[in-house]
């Protein structure tokens, strides 16, 4: 058998009155308004003739540029990925994710050539 080692990370639940009392940290979210985010839609060809779109420019938390980046990839249909500020669609969905992007109050534009 094995052995864990227990350990209580601390108070549960108690009613005494005269403990400290716990408030939960406001939230603030870092993420600027849609509206004040510069983003760049390109178009990136892969080994083997593949396209990828890419989106640039995300300024915001890991959970908000994820939930973005999900949101596109639904909408489109397609696969990617969202990390590191850039997100990643398969195929080339540029004028779909800019119409996408326009709609959802982003001021964004296709780059490159």
């Amino acid at each position: 058998m094995s052995k864990k080692k227990h350990e209580k990370d601390g108070l549960v639940y108690s009613t005494n009155p005269s403990l400290p009392v716990h408030k939960e940290e406001d939230e603030t979210s870092d993420t600027p308004d849609p509206g004040q985010q510069q983003l760049r839609i390109f178009l990136d060809r892969m080994p083997g003739n593949k396209l990828l779109t890419r989106i640039t420019g995300f300024e915001g938390s890991d959970a908000e540029l994820e939930k973005l980046g999900k949101s596109l990839k639904q909408q489109c249909g397609s696969g990617g990925s969202a990390k590191d500020g850039v997100i990643l669609v398969q195929g080339d969905k540029r004028d779909r994710i800019l119409e996408l992007l326009l709609k959802a109050g982003y001021k964004a534009k296709k780059a490159g050539g």
